[in-house]
């Protein structure tokens, strides 16, 4: 409609004025309802070919969308394993910060491995205690061992001594007898000495491998035990949690609930625009949005990002051909626009439906002396136009609330 009249006023207008004033005729009595298409022809046609030209200028530099909205990302409260829920921290809703239990599954299985985990360290522990005593015990043989054999040494080399005095006072015999028992003396302290060193490297080798497998075994039943205590892994807010004492969770099968992220939807809008105008929509652009949550609000934006690829065209790999026709709606431009100001979101709510204008900006380009005299004049008529746009969103800004509550009854 601002379109057509802006038209009117170059075209309709001016022919209108020219016969009510230049050439004398009246409305009602030469100008009448029948003879104004014959009249103003010519103004009409020029009108409604204007009328589409600059509809087709503003919307192609100054993309409009309904498309947008505050997307928020959502995290599942599902458990690592199996189980029923034994206990519930958090009501339907609930604030929770990072780290915060939300709920807690049947334990009985884990903390009895555990208790066992703990009770094979003590098992370890003591026999270390017990090889200690052993090497005490072990050290005392090796004393008596040594004792006998030095008894039998001194023995071996008095006799000795008195048969090489008089071979007549000692038989050979007896000398054989004392040196076989001195061998034996002598065995019975090497096997004392690797008793004692058996027991020692028990004490520094076998039992400590045991006491860290059973630290080990008690690491993965404890880490088994904290799994049955499901946290909110970031800050935000749980909603629509109805699970109960008793229920069976399920980590592929059954979440147990939502949980929304502090900070999810409250930076980034993301807008869908018109494929026809991907060569228009550039990082960098000034952007306006007005949404139903805050209504009578015009926001200040910039577009951040441009998605490369359009999700129409998006297709899994399988063992049926993709046929092009299955795509029976076009695919929008995706697009992320942050706030120009901070706390330019602030009262919006995530999730909200908005509406977007793109303003392309040809400053830099006119200011940068390449182009021509007309070029300049045209794309200053392209950046002039944008107000038209702007004044249309403020208006879809103001009627948004009437609109949406009176005549479509959305209340």
């Amino acid at each position: 409609m601002l379109e057509l009249l802006f038209c009117s006023l170059l075209t309709i207008v001016p022919d209108y004025l020219y016969r009510r004033y230049g050439q004398g005729k009246r409305l009602g009595k030469e100008i009448t309802f029948y003879s104004v298409w014959f009249e103003l022809r010519w103004g009409i046609t020029a009108c409604l070919m204007l009328t589409v030209g600059l509809i087709t200028v503003i919307f192609y530099n100054h993309p409009s969308t309904t498309n947008a909205t505050l997307f928020f990302r959502t995290v599942p409260i599902v458990p690592e394993v199996n189980g029923r829920v034994a206990q519930v921290h958090l009501g339907v809703s609930g604030v929770v910060a990072k780290g915060d239990p939300i709920f807690r599954l049947d334990d009985s299985r884990q903390q009895a491995a555990v208790e066992t985990a703990r009770r094979k360290i003590a098992e370890v522990e003591a026999g270390i205690v017990v090889a200690r005593a052993e090497i005490l015990g072990d050290e005392s043989k090796i004393q008596e061992a040594k004792s006998a054999q030095q008894q039998a040494v001194d023995e071996l080399e008095t006799k000795r001594e008195l048969r090489r005095r008089n071979d007549d006072i000692v038989a050979r015999r007896e000398i054989e007898r004392l040196e076989v028992m001195v061998a034996g003396r002598e065995a019975a302290v090497a096997a004392a000495v690797a008793s004692k060193e058996t027991t020692q490297v028990r004490i520094s080798t076998l039992l400590p491998a045991e006491k860290a497998s059973a630290e080990a075994a008690l690491a993965q039943a404890q880490a088994d035990l904290d799994r049955t205590v499901i946290r909110a892994g970031v800050d935000g807010r749980v909603e629509q949690f109805t699970l109960r004492v008793g229920d069976v969770v399920n980590p592929l099968l059954r979440p147990a609930g939502v949980l929304i992220p502090r900070e999810a939807g409250r930076s980034v809008l993301q807008a869908g625009f018109s494929q026809i105008e991907a060569q228009v929509m550039k990082p960098g652009m000034v952007a306006e949005v007005t949404c139903m949550s805050k209504p009578w609000v015009v926001i200040p934006m910039v577009v951040t990002n441009v998605q490369d690829f359009i999700a129409a065209g998006q297709f899994r790999g399988g063992e049926q051909l993709l046929d092009a026709q299955l795509v029976v709606r076009p695919g929008t431009l995706l697009a992320f626009l942050e706030p120009l100001y901070p706390g330019g979101l602030d009262g919006v709510t995530p999730g909200s439906s908005c509406i977007a204008n793109a303003y392309t900006s040809n400053h830099e380009l006119i200011a940068s002396g390449k182009l021509s005299t007309t070029r300049s004049v045209m794309l200053h008529a392209v950046d002039a136009v944008g107000l038209v746009h702007a004044l249309l969103l403020r208006i879809q800004a103001l009627i948004l609330p009437i609109q949406m509550l009176v005549f479509s009854g959305g209340h």
